[in-house]
């Protein structure tokens, strides 16, 4: 009851928010929301996720807030390509889990992205970006992340029409250094991650989206999929432009011990458009 009248404030808050806010993006600003729905955009932002999952661990009592801090830098190598940085670095706050009666705080491991992708779209209009990503161990706990070395190729595909955006991304992580962590079988990570979305953005720059980022674990067979949707408006404060916005999501699949049922995100992206 009680997960379910927090996820029931925050919900209403958000919407209260974006509804009493007053905007004043520019029609300058006007492509910047749909930079935003473009993974591999050369646009510089820094956005804030911040999950709330519930209903983790055997006797589904344990509860995780996860803040993900996730720069976007794209680096212009020449004429025809562009370099996008993505990071994820996972702040972590985990109550009644892996066990009852345990929780842990502190980072966990960061996951480091890098595309290489043309400026122009193809003559279809399609978008798209390939390159490496690794795992890299900082987490400060065993149960906060897996502590283990791993990297594998991503890449995403992507077609922006009028305000609809639709694409998908995907990545794979193998372990090339074990870690000595009994929380991972086997020392070794194996996993896939498949992330397909679709967003809408209206006239006022409110962008709804809807997607899933699906993990398949080769080392445990077990799929875990949330799909999430929500909304996120463009807005500035002062000379400030950002993004706030948020959402829900819904547990299809999950590990044994993983989250159940629904979940809640708030997101906050800080802009930096160049020039």
């Amino acid at each position: 009851m009680q997960a379910f009248m927090l996820r029931r404030s925050i919900g209403a808050l958000i919407t209260g928010f974006l509804a009493a806010v007053s905007l004043s993006v520019a029609a300058d600003d006007e492509s910047i929301a749909q930079k935003l729905a473009n993974p591999v955009a050369s646009l510089i932002s820094v956005p804030i996720q911040i999950n709330y999952d519930d209903s983790y661990g055997l006797n589904e009592k344990g509860s995780i807030w996860k803040t993900n801090v996730q720069p976007v830098i794209p680096v212009s190598i020449n004429d025809d390509w562009n370099m996008i940085s993505r990071t994820i670095l996972p702040i972590i706050d985990q109550s009644d889990y892996p066990i009852a009666g345990s929780g842990e705080s502190g980072l966990g491991d960061v996951v480091q992205s890098l595309f290489f992708s043309p400026k122009a779209p193809t003559a279809g209009g399609l978008i798209w970006g390939v390159g490496p990503v690794l795992n890299i161990p900082t987490a400060t706990k065993e149960a906060l992340g897996p502590r283990a070395w791993a990297a594998g190729p991503t890449g995403l595909v992507l077609k922006q029409s009028g305000p609809w955006t639709y694409g998908f991304l995907g990545n794979h992580l193998w372990s090339f250094a074990k870690e000595d962590n009994p929380l991972l079988p086997g020392g070794e990570v194996n996993a896939s991650f498949v992330q397909p979305f679709v967003s809408y953005i209206t006239p006022k720059k409110l962008t709804y989206y809807i997607n899933t980022e699906s993990t398949y674990d080769w080392n445990q067979k077990k799929w875990s999929v949330p799909v999430n949707f929500g909304a996120n408006q463009l807005m500035k404060f002062g000379n400030q432009l950002m993004q706030i916005g948020g959402g829900a999501r819904y547990w299809v699949e999950s590990s044994d011990a993983g989250p159940k049922g629904w979940a809640l995100r708030v997101n906050v992206v800080f802009v930096f458009p160049k020039g």
